[in-house]
């Protein structure tokens, strides 16, 4: 039973500084209890420490403690990445202490900040840094806890507009009291005795919105349909059954996938939507990359090794090769790919998602996800994206199809 909301779907905070900079203090005092092993010794911190936590009006925020960006240890280049990694999966960078170091680091990292001084009283002078919020704390001093916080909400609702995307998973497709049809497969794939994280949160989001819920396997779902004596205004589905459910579907009735809606809230959507245009111009030996976030063992006929690869070798007709990476994203800066598919993202937090697209966008290089990549094999993404583009979420598709099909290499 979930009783807490996924770490992937909280703001989450990467603190960054130098070695000794009291980035764990920082954490602790924030904390209010011994999270992180605090000591004078340089590198104390060898790897990435989690912190969840409950800030009101914010709800539950991640904190992640990273290792010093200057340390010389032996594993300093393990250390460092480690460090990236954890910029990668935030959305807000809290600067510790920030000096001219820290800001090389943080060079090509375009995402919010917050600085945070510990001793000092001001900003230090820089480009661009007294724009950026700045909090002067002494950590040593608990009653300025409180304070602290107040200080660090306020800069939050200066740095995250709109970055928890859409406030409900389901926010324009539905009204409440309307029927919502929920197609949950139960194959090999399934976890056992439970629901897929975007299953859950669009089940949640439904009774949110004080919507009806029918959940059904593809394999009842006709029989499910024909007992309601009134339409469900929107089916969601798992994208492996997409074409099966929609080809059963009245067109009248919106349906769309989980994977989907998770890139609609994790913002990337339209990129993802866009990317899908470069199926169609693959060409014989071209390189795919199959990017994961989470790790898993994979089956026999896992989605990302096996599924994913032989839908795009059917839908093109071409002689494909194909490099997989999970958790770390380091392989879009490897071989020159044509395509990147990546995973739905329900392990990525939406900061992580964001740079993973913008990380492909700057190597030039398509990028799509799972859902978008099989409703476009299976010729259903225009039905797939249609509800969002009625609610004004999405551009038409063709525009964006177009313009993707034109940055692709001529022969």
């Amino acid at each position: 039973m979930m009783t807490q909301t996924p770490k992937s779907e909280c703001p989450t905070f990467a603190l960054v500084g130098r070695v000794n900079a009291g980035k764990s203090t920082l954490l602790n005092f924030i904390a209010g209890q011994d999270v992180a092993i605090v000591s004078p010794v340089p590198g104390t911190t060898t790897d990435v420490v989690e912190k969840a936590m409950e800030l009101r009006p914010f709800g539950r925020i991640v904190f992640l403690d990273t290792a010093g960006i200057d340390d010389e240890s032996a594993l300093w280049q393990e250390r460092r990445l480690a460090t990236k990694r954890a910029v990668e999966r935030a959305d807000v960078v809290v600067v510790v202490n920030p000096d001219d170091a820290t800001e090389a680091f943080l060079a090509d990292v375009k995402k919010p900040r917050i600085m945070v001084g510990r001793g000092v009283s001001s900003a230090p002078a820089g480009k661009g840094l007294p724009a950026l919020p700045f909090i002067a704390v002494d950590t040593s001093d608990l009653s300025q806890r409180d304070t602290f916080l107040e200080a660090f909400k306020n800069a939050i609702e200066k740095t995250m507009p709109g970055l928890a995307g859409v406030e409900n998973f389901l926010d324009g497709l539905v009204t409440p009291g309307g029927w919502i049809m929920h197609v949950v497969p139960i194959d090999s794939q399934a976890p056992k005795g439970r629901l897929i994280l975007p299953q859950v949160m669009t089940l949640r989001a439904a009774l949110d919105l004080n919507c009806r819920n029918v959940v059904t396997t593809e394999k009842e779902f006709s029989a499910a349909l024909a007992d309601l004596k009134t339409p469900p205004q929107l089916v969601v589905c798992d994208s492996q059954v997409v074409e099966k459910v929609m080809a059963a579907l009245p067109e009248k009735i919106p349906c769309t996938t989980y994977s989907i809606l998770m890139a609609r809230s994790k913002g990337g959507l339209a990129e993802l939507a866009a990317g899908a245009a470069a199926i169609d111009t693959l060409r014989d030996n071209d390189r795919v990359l199959v990017a994961e976030v989470c790790t898993h063992h994979a089956g026999g006929d896992d989605i990302g090794r096996v599924k994913i690869p032989n839908l795009l070798k059917r839908k093109t007709g071409k002689t494909l090769a194909f490099d997989f990476v999970s958790g770390g994203a380091e392989g879009l800066r490897a071989p020159p790919y044509a395509l990147v598919v990546h995973c739905g993202g329900c392990m990525a937090t939406r900061g992580q998602m964001a740079a993973r697209i913008a990380q492909a966008k700057t190597a030039g290089v398509p990028i799509t996800n799972y859902g978008v990549c099989i409703a476009h094999c299976q010729g259903v993404l225009t039905r797939a994206l249609k509800p969002f583009m009625e609610c004004g979420g999405l551009p038409p598709l063709s525009i964006r199809n177009e313009k993707a099909a034109s940055s692709r290499r001529t022969p």
